[in-house]
């Protein structure tokens, strides 16, 4: 009895049982439900008339009767002798025509020869879950290329490895590194080096299709080919030692460092400070381990790119220059007077013509700001120095502002408060009454710096105060270098109208071509004296 009734009422049409709609595998799962419907439907007004003949149909049917009701095969005349009256009250509305497939959200789509009746409750219908095939979006080596692409490429390749069966030596894979790769041309030993991984001496065709092409470093952006080329395998940042054979092969290829081939110590040292640079501006966690989200951040990659296509390496700015190694290396060699390649407090003291408070040295030499690479004890070596000038002359980078905060900030709590900025100025307040000039008040210097800030909370001076403003320098020179608050106090109009005149120009560029004209006039003025080269190389403009 259960099982037809069931059947029975999962035919009906949910509308005429005026209930929500049941999935059927709510139904299967619960065959309750099923009982619980047929009861529901035994209790309205219209079922009261069918009760008596429906039960008379299930003992038909039990007993193997053959059945006579309106729509049965017994017969063609089955209908006119049919005693089940009609489902409508007499002289309600006739039935609805069939619900259009696409016209109701509550009819599913019937397929053809089911046998369903255009009555039938879609609880008995179940729609097959459309499948999205999603596109393959994870590769291990990174997107093919399009096939067009790849074999353009290899069709070039193609061209530069023709006649050389046995492939490819050092010497004349450049052309590979900057007509292929689009990688700039002192790249080129290192890309070879990175493919003859069994150090042969050459690099096939198939050697260097199976790195370039089948692992799809061609169709990556630029950063992310050089950032593979300098890693090693083990790795995923960069070392100051990965950036060494690049400077090789610039210092031995770039026109505008061919003066240097005959003075190779001074190779060396130009290599280290552009790395220095690199890192002071591009590592930006100060770990010594270059990102690749760093490399991608910063500018390294344009400035690689602007060198290899400038002949004036002087032109390169960012980190390339020699003429900012130049004046970096004689600052050193200036305060380096026992010149052990170590600089003490007392030597540091006598920067920029004794500009530094005794304090700011102390603070820096307790190595807040960042810790010494020298393994001298009270002392700071080269690299150390580097750090130093670039945070000292270009105060307007971020760089500098997190150098020069770490060492007002005394207690570490990264703010600064007044009287962390008091503790700093008092020695510039002494140094100005030993000079006889009108000594400013602290608190009117503190009120000034507040409205040249302009911080979130006026207690205090946060690091993000400092960054989102373009006059934060000016707050460190206040606080411990007393030439450069002179300076800011009297505004040179020259100055200012050269900062509007040539935007593009950092403090530090400014700082470094003022210097190398000052140096290179000593330097003439010292070998017009002496006669000789004895300590300047006149041709080069390099100390040896």
């Amino acid at each position: 009895m259960d099982a037809e009734v069931e059947r029975y009422v999962t035919s009906l049409d949910p509308d005429l049982l005026q209930l929500a709609e049941v999935s059927p595998l709510a139904l299967k799962q619960n065959p309750d439900i099923a009982q619980g419907l047929y009861s529901q439907w035994l209790t309205l007004p219209e079922t009261s008339k069918m009760v008596p003949l429906v039960k008379s149909l299930i003992e038909d049917a039990k007993a193997g009767a053959p059945l006579n009701v309106p729509g049965s095969c017994s017969g063609t005349n089955a209908a006119a002798g049919n005693p089940l009256p009609s489902m409508f009250v007499p002289g309600s509305a006739p039935p609805l025509s069939p619900r259009s497939t696409t016209g109701s959200p509550r009819v599913a789509k019937r397929g053809t020869g089911t046998g369903v009746s255009s009555f039938a409750s879609p609880l008995k219908l179940v729609s097959e879950p459309v499948r999205e095939v999603i596109p393959q979006f994870y590769f291990k080596y990174g997107c093919p290329p399009p096939e067009e692409l790849k074999e353009q490429c290899l069709s070039r390749i193609e061209n530069i490895f023709f006649g050389h069966v046995d492939g490819l030596q050092i010497h004349e894979f450049k052309s590979v590194t900057k007509d292929i790769c689009k990688l700039p041309s002192f790249f080129s030993a290192a890309l070879f080096r990175k493919i003859d991984v069994d150090c042969t001496g050459t690099v096939t065709r198939d050697a260097f299709v199976d790195y370039w092409v089948n692992s799809n470093m061609m169709t990556t952006d630029i950063t992310t080919q050089i950032f593979n080329i300098l890693k090693q395998p083990d790795r995923k940042y960069l070392s100051q030692e990965d950036f060494k054979p690049v400077l090789q092969e610039l210092l031995a290829t770039h026109p505008g460092l061919e003066f240097l081939h005959g003075t190779p110590e001074f190779q060396e040292r130009y290599a280290e400070t552009v790395i220095y640079r690199i890192f002071y501006y591009v590592n930006r966690s100060g770990n010594g381990q270059l990102t690749l989200r760093e490399l991608k951040r910063g500018n390294l990659i344009a400035a690689m790119q602007h060198a290899d296509e400038e002949e004036d390496i002087n032109k390169v700015l960012r980190y390339f220059s020699y003429e900012h190694f130049y004046v970096i290396y004689c600052k050193f060699w200036e305060l380096d007077t026992d010149h052990d390649f170590l600089i003490d407090k007392e030597n540091l003291i006598r920067y920029g013509n004794h500009a530094l408070t005794y304090r700011i040295v102390d603070k820096i030499f307790s190595q807040a700001p960042r810790k010494f690479t020298s393994k001298v004890e009270g002392k700071m070596g080269y690299e150390d120095f580097v750090y130093f000038i670039l945070a000292e002359e270009d105060k307007s980078s971020e760089p500098s502002l997190e150098y020069w905060f770490k060492c007002i900030d005394l207690d570490g709590n990264e703010i600064l408060t007044p009287n962390e900025m008091q503790f700093f100025y008092e020695e510039q307040l002494h140094r100005m009454e030993c000079m006889t000039q009108e000594p400013v008040l602290f608190e009117d210097i503190l009120c000034q710096m507040i409205d040249m800030i302009a911080p979130e909370n006026e207690s205090h001076f946060s690091l993000r105060d400092l960054k989102g403003n373009k006059l934060s320098g000016n707050v460190f020179n206040i606080l411990f270098n007393l030439n450069k608050f002179m300076a800011f106090e009297t505004r040179d109009p020259f100055l200012a109208r050269q900062e509007r005149e040539e935007p593009n120009l950092t403090e530090w560029d400014r700082f470094a071509h003022t210097e190398y004209i000052r140096l290179s006039m000593e330097e003439d003025a010292e070998d017009a004296s002496n006669g000789s080269g004895d300590v300047w190389d006149e041709s080069l403009e390099a100390p040896f």
